[in-house]
Parts: structure tokens; sequence; C-alpha cells
């Protein structure tokens, strides 16, 4: 493993992040377990960044690659792709958008590029609305409209980027109000915000801010804010990458928990759809999706194999109610977590919904934030047999906890288990 570690830090760039002061190779996995090289068995509480998002080997997955793969491999968007066109009509159905399109991408931040290419060019406007606190992955586009300085390398960006507040409920300046008043005062900074600029092209969200540690505003938040878009002409872009196909139990999509006003103008997807295949993507009403006036394709996107994989997964997914699953199994663990942790003055707050649920750590007897005390619990818990995530907007202090959606309720109440013996030996 050593040897693997110094090979790693020899051709890796030094910014590519590894969990763990002794790093640990991930050989193989089932179910909600996986195994490393050493034959470690853990459960698995992350899922490689929320995007296991069935299962680890899941047969109808596997198979469905496999079997796809032994026809053709790939063949590119410049020819008729059966399993794209069918997973596409699928989405396109489920996502609750009118005379939708999917545009197929490989991964969530390339998603989100395609969602403010398409915003800028249909709106003719380079000024992008963002959430404080905020994600949307890893390229230059991206990183412009991230609103978390952990993961915002360059203040240079492709477009003008203005932060609204309102994503992160517990924490700021509106903390101490009431939700109705919470709305209230995030919609009259938005009122202001737009009273001093103009031909804003979109606001761009996540329901539930993941790698700012799974913070929420109160239902309806966005729905208020859909009022003053409209009244604008301002698309709403709903960034699902994380909240998307079911986990947070109570919605398939997390924008239905702001659905008053209708579904989002357009929507981005990734991670879980592929179950670990490489597999993202863009919907949009027709309109808006084909403002495009220049020529544009995929290579990769929605190619044979991971559109198999997705087909395959999306059928597991809704055949077995892994929603209502997440839902059930989900809201017993975040009970548990929230009973466990009564007692430990390094927790500030337990929150999520569904198999998405955050542990924030702040110095005892303080709001402070301790990223110390983060570290220290994924270190122990992984000693303990289970691996769990980490984020946050205040220095990385948020436990990130986003099992398979198949996960047991024995499974729960083990990892449980283990995180309680894990934060009182804090």
């Amino acid at each position: 493993m050593n040897d693997l570690y110094e090979r790693h830090r020899a051709v890796i760039p030094d910014w590519v992040a590894l969990y763990y002061r002794q790093p640990v190779e991930i050989t193989h996995g089932e179910g909600r377990h996986v195994w490393d090289a050493e034959g470690n068995r853990y459960l698995d509480f992350f899922g490689g960044i929320l995007t296991t998002m069935t299962a680890h080997a899941l047969p109808e997955v596997t198979k469905a690659v496999g079997e796809q793969a032994g026809r053709i491999i790939h063949s590119s968007t410049l020819y008729l792709n059966r399993p794209m066109v069918e997973l596409a009509e699928r989405i396109a159905a489920l996502s609750g958008i009118p005379d939708a399109r999917v545009f197929f991408t490989t991964s969530g931040t390339e998603a989100n590029d395609t969602a403010l290419l398409l915003a800028t060019a249909y709106r003719r406007s380079g000024q992008i609305l963002a959430m404080r606190n905020s994600y949307h992955g890893r390229s230059f586009s991206a990183v412009s409209i991230t609103g978390n300085r952990s993961w915002s390398p360059t203040t240079l960006s492709p477009v003008q980027t203005l932060y609204v507040h309102g994503g992160m409920r517990t924490r700021g300046p509106y903390a101490g109000l009431s939700d109705a008043q919470f709305v209230e005062a995030c919609v009259a900074d938005l009122e202001d915000l737009l009273g001093h600029t103009h031909d804003v092209a979109a606001l761009i969200a996540e329901p539930i801010q993941g790698v700012g540690g799974f913070t929420s505003p109160p239902d309806g938040l966005y729905a208020a804010f859909r009022e003053v878009l409209d009244r604008h002409g301002i698309l709403w872009i709903a960034d699902e990458v994380q909240t998307g196909w079911g986990r947070t139990g109570e919605h398939f999509w997390g924008w239905q928990a702001h659905a008053e006003n209708g579904p989002p103008d357009i929507l981005t997807f990734a991670k879980g759809i592929g179950n670990g295949m490489s597999l993202g993507g863009v919907v949009a009403r027709a309109e808006v999706m084909n403002c495009i006036d220049a020529n544009s394709i995929s290579t990769f996107g929605g190619s044979p194999v991971t559109a198999a994989a997705g087909l395959a997964n999306l059928s597991y997914l809704l055949e077995h109610d892994l929603q209502g699953n997440a839902r059930r199994v989900g809201g017993l663990l975040i009970e548990r977590l929230r009973a466990i942790t009564a007692g430990v003055p390094a927790v500030r707050e337990v929150r999520g919904r569904g198999l998405m649920i955050g542990i924030e750590l702040v110095r005892p007897g303080t709001d402070e934030a301790s990223p110390e005390a983060a570290a220290a619990v994924l270190e122990a818990a992984r000693e303990g047999g289970l691996l769990i995530g980490k984020g946050g907007g205040h220095n990385t202090s948020v436990l990130r906890i986003a099992p398979p959606m198949s996960l047991t309720v024995a499974e729960a109440e083990e990892g449980a288990s283990i995180l309680e013996r894990t934060l009182r030996s804090l």
C-alpha cells in the first residue's frame, strides 16, 4: 500500500485529495460493503461520493454493461444510439419538465457547464446568480459559480456571478428567523440584488447543498425565488447531481420540495444514475435546449455502455422503490443519529433528508467549526469499519453520510453504532 501511495504522489497532482493518513485502496464491493487491498471489510456510508446509488456490484447493472460491451462500446452522438434514446425517454418523462429534451454528459461538472451554456445563450447574458456555500463542479466555469471558498481556486471567471443568500438555514444573518421570515428575508435579498443589475441569465441552485455539508433552505424558498425570477425572465437551473433519483426520500427530485411554481427550466443530473459509470446530463424544455445555433456533439456523453448501465440502474431503483427505502431507513437513521449525538458537545447539528445526512462538528461550547474533529471522526470510523465523507462551507467540519439507497435497517443500525462509539470518544 505504501508503494502505491508513493507512486500516486509521484504522478498525480498534489491537489487531488486522498482520505485518511494511510490512504485506502478499494479493490471490490458487494451490496453496501467494500473491501480494501489488505482484506479489511467496510460498511460504505459514502458510496463513492453519492455515486454508488443502488449497490456495489449490482448484478443487473454489471450484466447490462457486459452485454452492451460485448456488442459495441462506443459510437459517439454522430450515430443513432438506442440505449441513449431509451434512457433519455425515461428521464424526460420523470423530470417533470414539459416537452423535455435530454443531453448526456460524462459528469456533473460537464452537465452544469452545459446548463450555463444553454442559459447564457438563451438569455444572451453572461450574468449568473448562484447560492452562497454552493458547489457545482471543478471546471473553469463551474468553480466560477461555486460559493464555497474551499472548492474555488481562482477568481477568474467566464461569467459574472452574483451570490444570493438562502442555501444554508442555520448559519448566516437570517439563521435566527422563523422559516417564513427566513424565506421572506432571502426573497428581499434577491429583489434588492436584482435592483442593482440587469439581464441576468439564470439562478443555479442545489436543492440540498452537497459539498456544502448537506445544508438546505426551508421548503418553498426556491418557489418564492421563482416568482421573482419569472418577473425578470430569469431561468432557474436545479443542480440535482446529488439530490436526484429519490435520495431525499420525500421526493424524486430535490426541486419538488419547492414545486409550487412548477419544475425548473433546466435540470442537471449525474452521479447516482450511472451507479459508478461516467454518466451525467441536462434536461430542459425544447425551447431552451434547442437555442444553440452552432454545431455541438458529445464524443463520450451517453455512450452505449453508460446508457445501458443507466437504464438497468434506473429500472432497479424504480422497481425496488429505493426512494421509499431512503425515506424509511433514512428517517430511522437520522433520528438514531440525533439521539446518540444529543449529549456530545462537539455536535452542533444533525440534518438532512432520506439517505443524505450531515453531522456538523464544532469546538465544544462554541459555534466555531472544527475540521480537526471531523478529520478525527473520519479516521476513527474507518478503523471501526465504516466509510463516511466530509464537507461543509466552514472549514470542512461536516460529516457526510450517504449510503447506497438499498441500505437495510440492520446496516443503518450498525453504522450508527460505529459513529456513536467514534463521536463519544472525541
